[in-house]
This record gives C-alpha cells, structure tokens and sequence, in this order.
C-alpha cells in the first residue's frame, strides 16, 4: 500500500509542473484578452483631460460619466439601440429554424446533390464578406430594400446558415435514429419526433450557432454603412460611432463610452446562453 502512494506521490509531482505551466499559460493569454476591454471601459470613465493626456495611465483617480453622458444625449442613439436589437434577434430567430430543419434534411434523408450540396455551405464560408457587398448592395436595389432594416437582416442570414447547418448538423447526426423508430412505434408522427424530441435535443447547438449570429450582426458596420444611405432612421448601433469621429479632433470618450454600451447586450446574452453554449460546445447526445 505505501508503494502505490509513494508511485501517486511521484507521478503527482511530475505532472504537476505542467499543470502549472498550463494555468498560468491560460491566464497570460486571459489577460491578453481582457485588456483592451479593461482599457475600453477605463477610457470611457476618464475625463477629458486624462484622455487627451500624453502619459497613459492605466487607473483613473477622478472617474466621470461625461463620455456616456454625451452618448445617451445623442438623439437617435435610442432608435439606433432598437434597430441594432430587432435586427440581430430576426438573424438570430430565423438562422436559428431555418439551419435547424435544413440539418435535419441533409442529415436524416437521401436526395440527389446532398453531398453537392453540403460543398456548397463549406464554400459559401470562404468566400469574404467584402467580395459580396458590391454585388449585395445592387440586389438589395433591385429588390427595393435599401434604407430598411430587410436590407440587413437578410444578408446576415445568408452569411450566418453555411456555418449553422454545419455545425448543428453533428448535432442531429449525433441523435440515434433508434429514437426516432422508438417515437414512431409509439405514434408520434415524423413532425412532433421533429420538433417535440429532436428540436430539444439539439437546443444546445442552436445556442451556440446562436452566439455566433448574434455577434457578427451585432457588431457588423459594413453592411449598415453600405446598405442605409438615406434614411438614418434605419441605422443600428455602429453607426452611432460615426457620430463622435469629427474632422477636427476625434471624441475618444464618446467613443470608448458607445462601445461599452454596445459591449453590455452582447454580455447579457452570453450571461443569459452560457450553461447551454457550454454544453453546446462540449458535444452532442450520446446513445
């Protein structure tokens, strides 16, 4: 018995070492992470007079809220934050179905072009979303779209299905078709097995395709620039930014300040998603 101790003993103190080189190694790189937050949010705090300083200082001893302040004061930041929200939940809602049913499709049946078509999505992920926005801007002419919250809204559907259906796509592969002829012999018909059964088991990776969508609609300012010309009324919260770059001298504060209150929904939503996105990520169901 003392043997196998002194053995644990050993092989514990030469992992350990790793161990530790590891922790630290993931807290250099959380560091790295969170600073430019760290420095957006203390900018947003500083006064004017710190900000425009040459001596960079990382703490401020005289916090204000001038900067949001001068943001809440903007008369269209209200109708901006809305847009921003409506738009990213129609992304997020309709990416979130639509990738849903099309992995079933591609995963539980046998059609003509599956295999073409699952080529298709991974080639649609490469293609930059700068190469598109040209050709993009003149269908959402054709169509009538521009200056309107659809003009947003459908591109970024567009973009965000490729990488949905693919990852969901594990996801419902993952779910045994065994459960699905147990449903059946029961009598539940093909449409509840779909969405009373499958839909909650694969919840988790809607969640995390969600994440996804949510952020890169949010955040996004090429579209909003390209497509609302006219109509500022339909600008969403990126374009707020524009408000505090002036020809003369930029306002750092507003700025750092309009980030930080276009950072809180997206922490909101993880706060809100976390337990599922982490369960999302780490795999699917098991047999």
């Amino acid at each position: 018995m003392s043997a196998l101790s002194t053995r644990i003993r050993v092989r514990v103190r030469i992992r350990r070492p790793w161990r530790l080189a590891a922790e630290a190694t993931a807290l250099v790189v959380a560091a790295v992470v969170a600073f430019p937050l760290y420095w957006m949010v203390l900018s947003a705090f500083k006064p004017a007079g710190e900000i425009q300083s040459t001596e960079a200082r990382p703490w401020t001893l005289s916090p204000s809220l001038d900067s949001f302040r001068r943001v809440f004061e903007q008369q269209e930041f209200g109708r901006y934050f809305l847009n921003s929200l409506f738009v990213a939940g129609a992304v997020v809602i309709a990416s979130a179905l639509i990738a849903f049913l099309a992995a079933t499709a591609v995963t539980r049946f046998r059609f003509r072009f599956r295999t073409t078509l699952l080529i298709m999505f991974l080639v649609a992920q490469m293609v930059p979303i700068e190469a598109l926005t040209i050709p993009l801007f003149f269908l959402m002419r054709d169509f009538g779209q521009l200056n309107t919250l659809g003009a947003l809204i459908l591109p970024h559907i567009a973009f965000s299905l490729p990488f949905a259906i693919w990852m969901l796509r594990g996801f419902v592969k993952a779910v045994p078709e065994a459960l699905e002829e147990a449903a059946c012999i029961d009598g539940a018909s093909r449409t509840r097995f779909l969405w009373q059964i499958l839909f909650p088991l694969v919840f988790p990776g809607l969640v995390a395709t969600s994440v996804f969508s949510f952020i890169s609609t949010w955040n996004d300012f090429l579209f909003a620039k390209s497509f609302i010309i006219s109509d500022t009324s339909q600008s969403t919260l990126p374009m707020a930014l524009l408000v505090f770059f002036k020809p003369d001298e930029n306002d750092w504060g507003g700025i750092m300040a309009a980030s930080t209150v276009m950072t809180i929904p997206v922490l909101v939503f993880f706060v809100l998603v976390q337990q599922r996105l982490v369960s999302g990520l780490g795999g699917a169901v098991k047999d």
